[in-house]
């Protein structure tokens, strides 16, 4: 898309484009776009209404109600933080005191927007004209336009001196092809800069990739890692006045608003011991925040191979930071075997999760050659280097 295409969207034209888009959109987009044309719209606005129906489909899982009203790019979207992410980071700017923020390489404006609702005053910078004209239009769409000022420019050259705080979402795609960047040295702006932002501003939030090297991280950042709904979705490094700790795991639950923190310093080891009668399998958030051995000791539970995150225990005890499993057996791997097994259970249907196996799990799912009614878990692992396969059922809720 570009200026032009985005302006004519924004015409009463474009508006009933949109609107007739959202209508035929999700089905056959051959139909859906001679629907558009045959009903008077240009070939051209037809397939950008389309386009911007089609990833507002995709976005409703990202922002909700709001995804219907705003303007979209894929690649901005894909980077674009989740509402429930973008809300809490903005509510612990504001406790912290935050009352004026740049928002530096801000997209399509998610994390502005959220600051906004919040009560803080936004200044953002983004280098694309086009995704900087649409984060105003989306600041305009939710009645956020009078907190949030949207510069189109170079972020490194915007003045912090005259804001609270500073949030940095650096681009981790390639302009014009949309790739992933896994080099730092690659984001834009680049790395040296966003990690020398806390030396200029004293509150300063960094988003980047979950994968982040920890050799990465600024002394004396708070590094964080988000999950929600079981899925990691990013990490953030809190730096200056706003790190509270060295590590922290945070996991959001949407259905009923949970938050749950666990903190550490991210360097501490688990103890060992044998598999014991449940296995946790802890949140993606836990595992990349290295606080794997904070939640053993929560759980008075070991591991059984030092180099996989599968946390064995004597008592199911709840915990929002795992998935809790009781484990009915125990056997070094072998197909023969375990089909025996499943057979004689009548199991039909398996959950399979694995850490440290090689096996992939659909593969394994299909040479099985499962049949029954009856379902259970399997867990593919090492045990003290061994290949070994859990087999296990859930704990009820409650342990």
């Amino acid at each position: 898309m570009d200026l032009d295409q985005l302006a004519a969207l924004r015409t009463p034209e474009g508006s009933a484009a949109l609107a007739a888009a959202e209508r035929v959109a999700g089905g056959d987009p051959l139909a859906a776009a001679a629907a558009l044309r045959s009903a008077g719209f240009p070939g051209g606005l037809a397939a950008a209404a389309l386009t911007q129906a089609e990833l507002r489909r995709r976005a409703a899982g990202k922002f909700g109600a709001a995804a219907a009203g705003m303007f979209l790019t894929r690649a901005g979207l894909e980077q674009a933080t989740r509402r429930v992410v973008a809300d809490r980071r903005a509510a612990r700017l504001r406790a912290a005191g935050v009352t004026t923020l740049a928002d530096l390489g801000c997209g399509l404006g998610a994390d502005a927007l959220a600051a906004a609702r919040a009560g803080i005053r936004v200044y953002a910078v983004e280098a694309d004209p086009v995704t900087a004209t649409m984060a105003t239009a989306n600041a305009e769409a939710a009645g956020l336009a009078d907190l949030v000022t949207v510069s189109c420019g170079d972020a490194t050259a915007f003045d912090v001196t005259g804001v609270d705080a500073v949030f940095c979402d650096p681009a981790r795609r390639r302009a014009g092809t949309g790739r992933r960047v896994f080099d730092p040295n690659a984001y834009s702006p680049p790395w040296d800069f966003v990690t020398g932002l806390a030396a200029r501003v004293p509150r300063t939030v960094v988003k980047v990739a979950p994968g982040l090297d920890h050799a990465l991280i600024p002394g004396g950042a708070e590094a964080e890692w988000v999950s929600v709904d079981g899925d990691l979705v990013e990490a953030a490094l809190w730096c200056g006045e706003l790190a509270e700790v060295p590590r922290r795991a945070t996991v959001l639950r949407e259905r009923d608003d949970a938050v749950s923190l666990l903190t550490g310093t991210g360097a501490q080891e688990a103890p060992l011991g044998p598999v014991r009668r449940f296995l946790y399998d802890p949140d993606p958030a836990v595992v990349r925040a290295h606080l794997v051995a904070e939640l053993a000791a929560d759980l008075d539970a070991t591991l059984a191979d030092p180099s996989i995150a599968y946390l064995y225990g004597d008592q199911a005890r709840p915990t929002p930071f795992a998935r809790c499993l009781e484990i009915t057996d125990v056997l070094p791997f072998s197909l023969k075997r375990l089909r025996a097994l499943l057979r004689e259970r009548r199991v039909g249907r398996v959950e399979i999760r694995k850490r440290g196996s090689a096996l992939e799990p659909e593969k394994l799912r299909r040479d099985l050659r499962l049949s029954g009614d009856e379902a259970a878990g399997l867990a593919l692992t090492r045990v003290a280097g061994d290949p070994t396969v859990l087999v296990c059922r859930p704990v009820p809720a409650g342990g």
